[in-house]
C-alpha cells in the first residue's frame, strides 16, 4: 500500500486554507461580548470589500440554501409572480423553494449543459411587466455551465423585479459588479471559493431589495433579515447564536483574499478551468457545458460506454482523490472538477495526470502527458514572461 494523501477536488466543500483552519482553534470566545461583535464586523467588512459592494451584507449560520431559502422569505408575498431560469439541479432549487413560499413561478427551462440566455429573460420581462423577481444561478455547478449575468442584470435593473443571484460558486470565480450591474441580492458560502467548512451562508441586500422587505408578506421567523441588520447596527453582533469558529475562520481567509485581490482570485479559477478544458480536448473528452463553460467546476462527459461513477470511483481508491459524479439524471454520464478556492496548477497538473492512468486503466486510448502537456501549456502561457 502507497501513501494516499486526501485530496478534495469537488466544487463544495473544497480545500481548506490552512491560516484559517488554524484560526479555528482559537475561537474559544463568546458571541455576546464585543471581542466577538468586532471580529464580525471585521469579517462583514472585509465581505463587503471583496464582493466590492456598498450594500448591506449579512453572515447566516447555514449552507448557501439557507440563504436562497431567505431570499425568497424576506423580499417576497404568496403569489408574486416571479421569473425562474432553470439550468440544472440548483436551477431546480430555486422553482421548489419558490413553489414552497406559493409564488406564481414562470419557469424558463434549459436543457443540462446549456444556459437560460438573455434574450429569453428579456421576452419574460416584456410578457410578464408585474414579475416581482427573476431568480438565477451565476454558476449552475450541476453542469459546470455559466450564465450571463451582466446582460440579464441590466434587463432587470430598471424594472420593478429584484434580480436574485446565487452566486454560491460564482463569487471568486468569475466577475460579478453588484452595484454597477443592479444585483440586489448576491448569494455566497464560506465552503466554495471562500476556502473555510460548509456552515455559513451570506447575502448582499441592496437598497431596492430592503424597499420590497417593507410589504413582503410571507412569514418568517429565524431567517429575519431585517432583525438580523438591526442587530448587526446596533452592535450587538447577530440575532441567533453565530458560528464563532467559523466567522474567525472566514476573517483569515479574507485577508488572504485581499492580499491575493479578488481578481487574482478569479483569474486563478479560469485559468485552472481552461487548463482542464484543454486538457480534457488532449485525451479526447467533451465537455458537457459547451457553449457558456464556467469557471467554478469543469463537467466532463465520460467516454462512450463508460459510466462516469467508475471514473469518481478510480480517483478515490487509487489516489486519494474525491472529484464530483453528475447529479439526477446526470448521474453515470458526467464527472465533475473543481477549481475555485484554494486550488493551483499542481493540483490540477495532478488531477489531470491521474485521470489520464483512470482512463487507460478502463480501455480508453490515452497517449500518456498529452493531458498534462495541454494544462501546463496554459500555465506558460500565464506565467512565463514574453519573449
Amino acid at each position: 500500500m502507497h501513501i494516499k494523501k486526501q485530496r478534495l477536488l469537488t466544487p463544495g466543500p473544497t480545500p481548506l486554507y490552512p491560516p484559517a483552519l488554524h484560526a479555528m482553534m482559537a475561537s474559544d470566545v463568546h458571541h455576546r461580548t464585543q471581542d466577538f461583535v468586532k471580529i464580525q464586523a471585521q469579517a462583514l467588512a472585509s465581505l463587503k470589500e471583496v464582493m466590492d459592494t456598498t450594500n448591506d451584507v449579512l453572515i447566516l449560520v447555514a449552507s448557501g440554501s439557507g440563504a436562497m431559502d431567505a431570499s425568497v422569505s424576506n423580499f417576497f408575498s404568496h403569489c408574486d409572480k416571479v421569473i425562474v431560469c432553470v439550468a440544472g439541479k440548483f436551477g431546480e432549487r430555486w422553482q421548489e423553494i419558490a413553489k414552497a413560499y406559493s409564488l406564481n413561478a414562470v419557469v424558463l427551462q434549459s436543457e443540462y449543459g446549456d444556459v437560460v440566455t438573455p434574450a429569453r429573460v428579456a421576452a419574460a420581462l416584456a410578457e410578464n411587466p408585474d414579475a416581482k423577481g427573476v431568480f438565477i444561478q451565476a454558476s449552475e455547478t450541476s453542469t459546470g455551465a455559466a450564465h450571463d449575468i451582466e446582460s440579464i442584470a441590466k434587463l432587470v435593473k430598471p424594472t420593478n423585479a429584484l434580480l436574485v443571484v446565487d452566486a454560491i460558486t460564482g463569487l471568486g470565480t468569475m466577475p460579478l459588479d453588484i452595484d454597477n450591474w443592479g444585483i440586489d441580492i448576491c448569494i455566497g458560502g464560506s465552503q466554495k471559493a471562500f476556502m473555510i467548512p460548509p456552515g455559513l451562508a451570506f447575502l448582499s441586500i441592496s437598497p431596492k431589495a430592503w424597499e420590497r422587505n417593507a410589504t413582503a408578506s410571507i412569514p418568517r421567523f429565524y431567517f429575519d433579515l431585517k432583525k438580523e441588520k438591526k442587530m448587526v447596527e446596533k452592535g450587538e453582533g447577530s440575532s441567533w447564536t453565530p458560528n464563532t469558529s467559523h466567522i474567525i475562520a472566514l476573517n483569515a481567509a479574507l485577508d488572504y483574499i485581499k492580499q491575493l485581490g479578488m481578481p487574482k482570485l478569479i483569474e486563478n479559477a479560469q485559468l485552472l478551468a481552461k487548463a482542464t478544458r484543454d486538457a480534457a480536448s488532449a485525451l479526447g473528452l467533451e465537455l458537457f457545458a459547451k457553449g457558456s463553460p464556467g469557471s467554478s467546476v469543469t463537467a466532463i462527459q465520460a467516454p462512450a460506454g463508460m459510466d462516469s461513477g467508475v471514473i469518481v470511483k478510480a480517483f478515490r481508491t487509487q489516489f486519494g482523490a474525491v472529484i464530483a459524479n453528475g447529479q439526477g439524471s446526470m448521474k453515470g454520464q458526467i464527472f465533475r472538477m473543481a477549481h475555485l478556492g484554494y486550488f493551483d496548477f499542481a493540483d490540477t497538473f495532478a488531477v489531470i495526470a491521474a485521470l489520464e492512468l483512470i482512463l487507460h486503466t478502463n480501455g480508453h486510448k490515452v497517449t500518456f502527458g498529452s493531458g498534462v502537456a495541454a494544462a501546463q501549456r496554459v500555465w506558460a502561457e500565464a506565467n512565463q514572461p514574453k519573449a
